[in-house]
């Protein structure tokens, strides 16, 4: 296909495509999947490599937030029956932390809920900071607290922060549709705030919410804008109890040519499958690789995903290799730019990539979840119908006193 060269000869230039190219490979054909993906994966080849970054999420602050985000599991009225508990103390976050880096993950994604976090917060995430890193020689860690105000951003850097997650989820025009308690520009201005704190900016979206291709292009454009040194894709999880339940609008070839899309656009930048790969790319995970140089190893935030050992396999099966704490993510023209983990003057974190609570909702109420779990023994639902035996609360980990997937 003409298409998809044209897209692999500007992706090793770095190059932008038009808006039409985004939307033409978002309208390809399932004949056509495994050309897209081959060319997508030779984008992600050149700048990546065959590693796959892990990373491991670490929920501080569970629910009961004040915010209305549609997708969210943890939003105001929620009545999903997720574990709740106020922040875990600092030696408690490190050893939860410790089981994901025990399992190969060389980031930690320090996530709270709520709006936004009070100065007495940014002080219980600095000290939680400290405790990991002192307890963990070269361990990355990435904080996603919400709507950041004035000054906290500098804060979490000088505590010991490499990166800050906080996604655009989805386009401007449609933002209002998911969450009214705040706008689509007040997460611009906070992945702006870690961008000049010299924080690895993080910053995704959240696709299957309903979104046309016009949306999903919109938003992965914008981003591209802002420039982030890491892009979490999460794929909306229907948690009963939410607003979006009813809304299963993907299969494992949307997700690709999601990813795709994605690869294509930004094809320098980190490229993470967050929440939702197991419910929907499930059997085609493997694939998914080809596409995105990062994921998140075992359970989200409220919702469980696969076993952490079946997430190792599945990486060794496909050909590909964990990147090691020795190894820079980021390609060099972007780990060296201003001395710092991105393009941007200020960055500072050496391999970062901005990782983030990524999954699912790394929405902005602060913490939300995305997840789904690797199966159950039930049958399988026909292809088509709702996969709600994929989705699982997550009832281990941290918060309570069963050990953690990693």
């Amino acid at each position: 296909m003409d298409l998809l060269n044209t897209l692999v000869d500007k992706g090793l230039r770095r190059e932008l495509p038009t808006r039409e190219e985004a939307l033409a490979v978002l309208a390809t054909s399932d004949d056509d999947l495994l050309d897209v993906v081959a060319a997508a994966g030779k984008v992600r080849r050149q700048w990546f490599g065959r590693r796959v970054k892990l990373n491991y999420l670490v929920n501080l602050k569970s629910g009961l937030c004040p915010e209305d985000c549609n997708y969210c599991s943890q939003r105001l009225g929620s009545t999903t029956g997720i574990l709740k508990y106020t922040w875990l103390k600092p030696d408690e976050a490190s050893q939860a932390a410790a089981a994901g880096l025990a399992g190969g993950a060389k980031r930690v994604c320090l996530v709270a809920s709520g709006r936004g976090p009070t100065d007495r917060d940014v002080d219980r995430v600095s000290k939680t900071i400290k405790a990991i890193k002192d307890q963990n020689e070269g361990v990355e860690v990435c904080a996603c607290l919400g709507l950041l105000s004035d000054g906290q951003a500098e804060r979490l850097r000088e505590a010991g922060a490499d990166a800050y997650n906080h996604n655009l989820n989805t386009s401007e025009s449609t933002y209002a549709d998911i969450t009214t308690t705040h706008t689509y520009a007040d997460r611009v201005d906070t992945v702006n705030k870690a961008h000049a704190a010299g924080l690895s900016a993080c910053s995704g979206l959240i696709a299957g919410m309903g979104e046309s291709d016009e949306d999903l292009v919109d938003v992965v454009y914008s981003l591209r804008e802002l420039d982030p040194d890491s892009v979490p894709v999460n794929f909306l999880i229907p948690v009963e109890g939410t607003p979006l339940a009813k809304e299963w609008n993907l299969t494992p070839q949307r997700c690709l040519r999601i990813l795709a899309m994605v690869r294509f656009v930004c094809p320098d930048v980190e490229v993470r499958i967050a929440g939702g790969r197991e419910v929907h790319l499930r059997t085609m995970q493997p694939l998914a690789l080809h596409l995105a140089n990062s994921i998140f190893l075992g359970d989200y935030l409220t919702t469980e995903g696969q076993a952490g050992k079946a997430d190792l396999e599945m990486i060794a099966d496909a050909g590909f290799e964990v990147e090691g704490t020795d190894q820079v993510t980021l390609p060099e023209h972007r780990a060296t730019a201003g001395g710092g983990c991105g393009s941007h003057e200020s960055a500072g974190c050496g391999s970062h990539e901005g990782a983030g609570c990524g999954s699912h909702e790394s929405a902005g109420c602060g913490s939300h979840e995305g997840g789904g779990v690797c199966g159950t023994a039930e049958p399988a639902a026909p292809v088509g119908e709702p996969r709600t035996d994929l989705v699982a609360v997550r009832r281990r980990g941290a918060g309570t006193d069963l050990a953690p997937n990693a």
